[in-house]
Parts: C-alpha cells; structure tokens; sequence
C-alpha cells in the first residue's frame, strides 16, 4: 500500500502518548494564518478536491478508519518557523507547551483529544500531496487536510501575540462567522479573561486559513502578548502555562456540555 504522509502523521498522532512539559528584540508572528498572498489563493481552489483524490485512489485508503475525537488540539507554528519571538523565547515552543498541558486536562476529563504537533517540527515537511511551492501553504494545509481525516466535534489552534506596543496585553480568542464557533470562543474567552484580569471581546475574523476552511467550530486562541513583559513571564512558566490550559480545557468542557 502507498505509504502516504498525510495518512503517516494522522497514525502518529493517534499514537503517540503526550506527555505535559514538565532584554529586547521582538520579532512578529508572520501572517502566514492569512490567505491574503496571490499564490496561497490561487492554490486554495485545489486543496479540498486534492484531499478527495488522494484518500480515494484505491481500495487500501478507503478502507482505513481512524477513530472519532472531541477536540483537535493545533499547536501553532513548529521546526524552521518559529513565529513571534523576544530574544531567545519563541512562541512554537509556549504554543507546544501549552498544547501538552491542555491535551493532558482534556484526557483526565474523558475528552478524547488529538495534539497534531507532538515535537518542534513543521507539519509542512509531512506534507507531500499539496503541489505548492508555499512552504506556508504546505503547513496550513496539512493542517486543515488532518481535520478532514479525523472526525472531531471542535478545533483548536494556540497561538501568541506580538504587538510593536509593549502595553498590548491579555489573550484574544478568534472565532469563524458562526454562531458555534462564536460559543466556543466565547466559553474559552471567560476564562482567560478571569485569570489576565482582562475584559477582551473575542473577534470574528474571514481570512484566516484555519479558521476559513476548517468545516467543525474553530477558534484560534492568542494565549497573551510575548511582547508584554507580565504576558511573557507567564507563558514562559510552567506552573502559569498550566492555568493557561486549565482556563482554556474550563472552556471547552463547558461548551461540550451545553452541546
């Protein structure tokens, strides 16, 4: 049978056991979360129907099923891409800490729960099947082709925020035009809220790729500034990045229960 990468690194993350994670130059997350690029928008056209082709190409890829899922867990970033940064801090490793810690409180509350990014790597090196010279594309779309393979009921992508003014704090809980995607974000937003002693709205956003084209309730959750001193100390601490993903899993279980 055709050893398919997309299909490898479902399998993996199915069976991989997670574990939690036991001045001043800031560099910007690159907006590659947006499909603004001519490139990235004239590929999109193909991705669902190139997704279709290759899980039907013979008898041996339909006749694999993988197990069903409560929440899909996107560790943001990964491998040469690193997003944000202050100094030596890098938002792909808060994001893949924060990911193991919320996968682990998922579990012990009986939600089954895939982490898509188990290591710093990027997805878009398992990415064979998308004809595109965007390595961004690549990652974003291998991505978005795991949620087609994996039945799941929510989708959330973690991320950090950097902003040129070192004020800017607090997390942000970005949401799709519907009205369950606009609940989800709004349970976990409560939460994060309580634990910042911030007050943030979420926000509704169209051109995040993610966000976009994934079809089940996503939200993509901006866990604080790296750029804001009291953000940084604490996604950088593991005791705080567990209150982080407590206040998030807080969320999400109480969106599961009044669905």
């Amino acid at each position: 049978m055709k050893n398919h990468c997309l299909l490898l690194s479902i399998a993996i993350c199915l069976l991989i056991v997670i574990i939690s994670c036991s001045p001043n130059t800031i560099q910007a997350s690159s907006v590659i979360w947006s499909t603004d690029t001519n490139e990235d928008a004239a590929s999109l056209h193909y991705v669902d129907a190139e997704l279709s082709r290759l899980t039907n190409i013979d008898g041996a890829y339909t006749e694999i099923m993988f197990p069903t899922t409560a929440v899909i867990i996107d560790a943001g970033h990964g491998g040469i891409d690193g997003g944000a940064s202050y100094q030596n801090i890098l938002e792909k490793d808060i994001n893949l800490a924060v990911a193991k810690k919320l996968y682990a409180i998922l579990q012990s509350n009986g939600i089954p729960t895939i982490l898509n990014r188990t290591g710093d790597y990027a997805l878009s090196e398992d990415n064979d099947w998308h004809k595109t010279s965007s390595r961004h594309l690549k990652d974003l779309s291998q991505r978005m082709g795991l949620t087609r393979e994996i039945e799941h009921v929510i989708f959330i992508s973690l991320h950090v925020n950097a902003a040129p003014n070192a004020r800017a704090n607090g997390p942000l809980v970005l949401h799709q035009h519907t009205g369950e995607s606009s609940l989800l974000a709004n349970n976990i937003q409560a939460p994060m809220n309580e634990l910042f002693g911030t007050s943030k709205h979420v926000v509704p956003v169209k051109t995040f790729y993610l966000l976009k084209y994934i079809k089940s309730p996503a939200v993509l959750v901006e866990l604080g500034f790296i750029s804001n001193a009291a953000d940084r100390e604490r996604l950088v601490t593991s005791n705080e990045q567990t209150k982080i993903a407590s206040a998030i899993a807080s969320g999400v279980l109480h969106y599961l229960w009044i669905n």
